[in-house]
This record gives structure tokens, C-alpha cells and sequence, in this order.
């Protein structure tokens, strides 16, 4: 494969490589490691070979950090039009039940083996900042200090457009070089997901996307971060041990907002970057004015899956939903089978929801489904097959046939009312 090479007179077959790729891009012809089209480059193959017969081209390992220079956790900040985005106060909500998980992890001996680089004898205060960038974003200052953040990191200059990702990430990585944070949370939103990855590359860090659950690891004070993977078949959890920051970006609605604390003080930072010329120019901004299914704020939601057998039978859901005065959503199988839109997907691919009340009709509940409802107050499943994955999360389980018991569940509801 182009950019990576095996030097076969060194090769020895010895099997290490194929053992340590994760993406199954190395087998064995003749004895000799060979790389096929599966390669991405990772670099996992290069560094556990014991004879240096496999090389990338311009590739070489990172040398190690002190780690022990960074402190703290870093929100970036998404804002529009003097607003902030609705994903900065879960992100600031996350923060600071991670600053509380780092209070709880006792201080370690400085003779402790992986002490130097996570701890001290006496356990360092972890402050929560904003990274807020842009143009006339100061009054939003004092809302984020509501939210509980300890400081802001402010660059407030003209000539930055809230759409030229390369000067936000440009500006950002500065920032972030400069003041050292250990973590950097970013949302899981349209311009998280392109300004986040950016940074991490200028940072040559990692970064783990759309994730679902963040949490210290107490024996190694590392950032846990949880997400979907294989489709959603299974929960992965990634560390970061060798660089910092480690950077993950969170899906809207997983995290409880930080409740609001008006009048709350804290302290500002000034920077100072010149600023760049974007590579982008930007025409003209068009508002979206469309109607769409907005499942992130319904109270109730009724969604049906591969158990309705038919596009046609959504009918069902539809008018529960309006029985109970909530919105349509449906299983990716749903989608993929073209029986209803994307915009009303619930789960990894999809939206992440927590309504008040759930119904999950003929859903098996997988795991890509879970990750996004299990946030919800309530969650009814109806589906014949009791052994669904879905009714190991229910609050509610209703074996039966779907056909039967939606129109009973309508009957009732509207008796109620009548």
C-alpha cells in the first residue's frame, strides 16, 4: 500500500504486526508480512515491530510529553448570532462532574509508577474554563460564568467569522497550546464535528467523537471516553495515555445541562492572537426556515421499527403520537428500509433524545438505538418478543402484538380524555 512499506529482507514472519492491527490490513504470503487495502496508516504496526521492517513514510512516534504541565478542562464554546449553543451548557454540565470525579480520586506518592505524570502529592485543583472565540462575544461572558465555569479564555477581535472553521481552529489550537488543558470538550454539533478533529490535528492528539458517557478512570486519572462502535453493536471506551489534551466531542442531549447560578463570578483571560486570513469566503448566510421533525425537543415521542412490517403501517405511530400529543420517530432499520425519512431517526446514526415518555414500537432495541433514548424519563416498549433488547432498559414492557395493543393503548387514551 502507498505511504507504508515492508522492507522484506528484514521481515521475519514472527506475526507481531498482524496481531497488533486493529483493522485486519496485515496477513503473512510466503512467510513475509504483507499490508493490504484495509491500511489507515495508524502506525500500531510500526511501532511493535521488534526488527523495524515495517516504515511510513515521513511517519515517526510522537516523542512523550510531560504530562504533568497540563491541568484542567477546556469547553469550546459554540455560539451564533450572540447566543450560545444549546449544547455548551451539557458540555459545561459534563465538565464539571468530571472536575467533581478528579476531587474524588485520592493523590498518589510521587514514588507511585505513573504518578509524575498524573499526579502529585497533593491533589491539584482541576479549574473548568471556556475557550470563547470570536467577534463581540463578550457579553456572553457573564452567562458562562452562571453556568459554573471558573474562567474564560477570551478572544474577542474583529474579522472572526463564526464560519471560518480554519481561523477557529487556528485561533483555537493557540489558545489550547498555550494554557495546557488535560481534556478539551467540544459538541458533537455540524461545527464541532469539522472543528474539532482540526485542532486535534494541529495539536497531534486524539480525539474521540459523538461520545455517549465521560467519566475518570479513578486508578489512572484518565479521561474515559465511551461511545458506539462497530455500528453500534458494542460500547467502546478510549483512552488517551501519551498526549494531551484528550479531546472528545459530545452528542446533544446525552449530558444533563449545568443548572444556572445568576450573579456567579469568575475570572477572565484575556488573549491576544492576531488574526489570520481565511481561506474561506463567506457569500452570504441563508436561514433555514423549513419545517422539520425536531425529535431533540418533543416531550413524547412514539417510534416504530422493523417490527411494523410495512411503510404503510407507521399509521399506527402516527396516530399514537397524536393520541398523545408527541412526535414520530423510528429505528435506523426503518429508515434504511425507506419506509420513513431520516430526519425522524432515533439513535447513533440519528438524533439523541430524552423525552418525558418513549415508545419504542416493534424496536429490538440495539445498542445504536439505545445510546440515543436511554436518556428518557420514561420508556414504554411494546414487542412480541420478550426477549428484546429493548425491555432490559423499559421502565414499561408490553409483550404482544403491536397491532393489537396500539389500537387498545389509542382506545384508552382517548377515553380518558373523552
Amino acid at each position: 500500500m502507498e505511504g507504508i512499506k515492508v522492507i522484506i529482507e528484514t521481515c521475519t514472519g514472527c506475526g507481531l504486526c498482524i496481531r497488533s492491527c486493529p483493522y485486519r490490513a496485515i496477513e503473512l504470503r510466503e512467510k513475509k508480512a504483507y499490508i493490504n487495502e484495509n491500511c489507515t496508516l495508524c502506525g500500531a504496526c510500526v511501532e511493535v515491530c521488534p526488527w523495524k521492517a515495517i516504515v511510513i513514510a515521513g511517519w515517526k512516534p510522537l516523542p512523550r510529553e510531560d504530562l504533568s504541565q497540563f491541568r484542567g478542562i477546556c469547553v469550546l464554546v459554540e455560539h451564533r448570532f450572540g447566543k450560545l449553543a444549546p449544547i455548551v451548557p451539557e458540555l459545561i454540565g459534563a465538565a464539571l462532574e468530571l472536575k467533581r470525579q478528579f476531587e474524588a480520586v485520592p493523590a498518589r506518592p510521587v514514588s507511585a509508577p505513573r504518578s509524575e505524570a498524573l499526579y502529585s502529592p497533593v491533589a491539584p485543583a482541576r479549574p473548568v474554563s471556556a475557550l470563547l472565540v470570536g467577534t463581540d462575544v463578550r457579553p456572553l461572558v457573564e452567562e458562562l460564568f452562571a453556568y459554573g465555569v471558573d474562567e474564560v479564555w477570551l478572544l474577542d477581535k474583529p474579522g472572526i467569522d463564526p464560519f471560518a472553521e480554519d481561523i477557529l481552529a487556528d485561533l483555537s489550537a493557540k489558545a489550547i497550546r498555550e494554557r495546557k488543558p488535560e481534556i478539551v470538550l467540544g459538541g458533537g454539533t455540524v461545527m464541532g464535528r469539522s472543528l474539532m478533529p482540526r485542532i486535534a490535528a494541529k495539536l497531534r492528539t486524539g480525539l474521540t467523537a459523538d461520545c455517549t458517557e465521560l467519566s475518570i478512570d479513578p486508578d489512572t486519572g484518565l479521561l474515559r471516553q465511551t461511545r458506539p462502535a462497530w455500528g453500534g453493536n458494542i460500547m467502546a471506551t478510549i483512552l488517551c495515555e501519551n498526549s494531551r489534551p484528550q479531546m472528545a466531542t459530545v452528542r446533544h442531549k446525552v449530558m444533563k445541562p449545568a443548572p444556572t447560578q445568576p450573579g456567579r463570578m469568575g475570572k477572565v483571560i484575556e488573549l491576544d492572537y492576531k488574526v489570520p486570513a481565511s481561506d474561506f469566503e463567506i457569500l452570504e448566510f441563508v436561514e433555514d426556515t423549513s419545517q422539520k421533525v425536531d425529535l431533540t425537543e418533543a416531550d413524547f415521542i412514539v417510534s416504530g421499527g422493523r417490527g411494523l412490517g410495512d411503510p404503510k403501517n407507521f399509521s399506527y405511530i402516527e396516530e399514537l403520537a397524536r393520541a398523545v400529543g408527541g412526535t414520530v420517530g423510528a429505528s435506523r432499520a426503518a429508515v434504511d428500509a425507506g419506509w420513513i425519512p431520516y430526519p425522524h431517526q432515533v439513535g447513533q446514526t440519528g438524533k439523541t433524545v430524552n423525552p418525558k415518555v418513549y415508545i419504542a414500537c416493534g424496536i429490538s432495541g440495539a445498542v445504536q438505538h439505545q445510546v440515543g433514548m436511554k436518556g428518557s424519563d420514561v420508556i414504554i416498549a411494546i414487542n412480541k418478543d420478550p426477549n428484546a433488547p429493548i425491555f432490559s432498559i423499559a421502565h414499561y414492557g408490553i409483550v404482544g402484538d403491536l397491532f393489537q395493543v396500539i389500537p387498545e393503548l389509542i382506545r384508552q387514551i382517548r377515553g380518558r380524555e373523552g
